[in-house]
């Protein structure tokens, strides 16, 4: 099975640089996520600079180009679909986190979950629109026409699972989660559903099973 461009997605993507810009600006994000936030724990600045940074970005190209948006997946088509097809995920990883949570005494509710659950969304559709909305939709403008779309899956999962190297776990973990992401987004190309289905699955998994506590991460170099 391949995945086909349009004949108009082609004509865009023929007469920019925008591909190869926007890998290379994927890949400089990467490489300060690195420095910014695992070796210097300076989560807050690196969070914020690249959400500011995206959503220019986003905000500039939308200005030269009304079809872009469609296009990475910033639509309300298919939100009821793709977030019905990713609800038993959600469902069960967050059932999963509570009872792991419950069994290994670490089950234990403070005010910094209600943050979490509400702001991780929102980085999680940043994540998942450099994932799907930039990586992906690149490299099957760039490698060739077409590209087998599981070979891309493959690909793009294992990225994103290298990508949060220091724990195996989440490693596994992650990558799973994409394979299942990135069948939604060639069904239905919603980053909406994706984003809150990934901050949703990553605040429980991270609070009840890894025991982080990503608020109190957030700000641990003040």
């Amino acid at each position: 099975m391949h995945i086909l461009l349009s004949k108009s997605t082609n004509k865009i993507l023929r007469i920019t640089n925008y591909p190869r810009l926007e890998l290379i600006a994927v890949i400089l994000s990467g490489i300060l996520k690195y420095i910014l936030m695992d070796h210097l724990q300076m989560r807050a600045f690196y969070i914020a600079g690249i959400c500011i940074f995206w959503a220019a970005y986003i905000l500039f190209r939308y200005s030269t180009n009304r079809e872009v948006l469609k296009h990475w997946g910033f639509t309300r088509s298919n939100f009821k679909r793709s977030i019905t097809f990713l609800l038993p995920l959600v469902v069960l990883s967050i059932t999963v986190s509570l009872i792991y949570g419950y069994f290994n005494h670490s089950l234990t509710f403070t005010w910094h979950i209600l943050p979490i659950i509400c702001l991780y969304p929102i980085w999680g559709i940043v994540q998942q629109y450099l994932m799907l909305g930039l990586i992906t939709n690149n490299l099957i403008s760039l490698v060739k026409p077409s590209i087998n779309r599981y070979i891309l899956i493959f690909l793009i999962s294992a990225l994103f699972g290298l990508v949060h190297y220091t724990s195996i776990f989440l490693m596994i973990f992650v990558f799973g989660m994409e394979v299942v992401f990135l069948l939604a987004y060639f069904k239905w190309r919603n980053l909406w559903a994706i984003g809150i289905a990934h901050g949703w699955i990553g605040s429980f998994l991270l609070y009840f099973v890894l025991m982080r506590d990503l608020w109190d991460e957030l700000f641990a170099w003040f």
